[in-house]
């Protein structure tokens, strides 16, 4: 495939992410462009990656196949309508925005082509995962920019319905939060249990590395591995008793559910 051209409006933390893991994939530095109001931003993000950073989103679009929009979901009603006059007929939209609809983009910036994704926050370390729904204007060409776009931070994957991305939103664009209070929990557990706070934390870290590894690299599902490391009348056994006698599965679906109803809400408001 040859390399499109690309242009980010914003050049917050998620794009300078994707704009690394482009630039490691082999995209050449004059294939991609940026803008942001702020010149102090764009002054480090030009020295870092040797981009050309413009303060003017229409000119950081002129030319491009694909433009990103990677702005904060509370101002992308007006940098959209603001935009919509300078793009190109086919160039792709995907939008790596928070909350926002395809037909809210599409009544912001005309009926176009346009990628919505949900990432999440390990993509800064191109270890992220990312739920894709595209409208019925986008082509296979292009679903397969918007593809290597996004995984040039992590997995990408495709839905087949756009409310799917409210589940997405749930699982995995929030589930980083989940684990890190799994952590926290854990952490203070070991500490209360004797250990040095330090040391509970070193253990606790290790293990959810080494068990995310695991069940990555497994070819059984993580239930399977649970049985597996779960002797009887064992100590593992009995936490996951007492996991279980407080309703954790249940627990952990009605977090869930409240995510994605959230997730659903902020999108009616901030689509508006």
């Amino acid at each position: 495939m040859s390399h499109p051209r690309i242009a980010f409006i914003g050049a917050g933390n998620m794009a300078t992410s994707l704009i690394g893991g482009l630039l490691a994939q082999g995209i050449p530095a004059s294939h991609i462009r940026a803008s942001d109001p702020g010149a102090e931003q764009r002054a480090k993000v030009a020295g870092e990656y040797g981009i050309e950073l413009f303060a003017s989103n229409a000119e950081a679009i002129a030319g491009a196949d694909v433009v990103v929009l990677a702005t904060k979901p509370q101002v992308l009603k007006a940098v959209c309508q603001a935009l919509a006059p300078s793009l190109a007929d086919g160039q792709l939209i995907v939008s790596i925005a928070a909350g926002i609809g395809c037909a809210s983009l599409a009544n912001w910036l005309g009926p176009r082509p346009i990628v919505r994704c949900m990432p999440n926050t390990p993509a800064l370390l191109r270890q992220g995962v990312s739920g894709l729904f595209a409208n019925a204007a986008v082509s296979a060409a292009q679903r397969q920019q918007a593809e290597q776009l996004l995984s040039a931070v992590g997995l990408a994957l495709w839905l087949d319905q756009e409310q799917q991305i409210d589940a997405v939103t749930a699982v995995s664009g929030s589930g980083p939060a989940y684990f890190f209070l799994l952590i926290e929990a854990m952490t203070a557990a070991g500490e209360q249990l004797g250990l040095p706070r330090e040391v509970a934390a070193q253990l606790t870290l290790h293990t959810a590395l080494g068990a995310a590894r695991m069940a990555s690299e497994s070819d059984v599902e993580a239930a399977e591995l649970r049985r597996r490391v779960t002797s009887p009348n064992g100590t593992t056994e009995a936490a996951i008793k007492a996991f279980q006698a407080g309703g954790f599965e249940a627990l952990v679906q009605k977090a869930l559910d409240a995510a994605a109803k959230r997730s659903a809400e902020l999108a009616a408001q901030l689509g508006q």
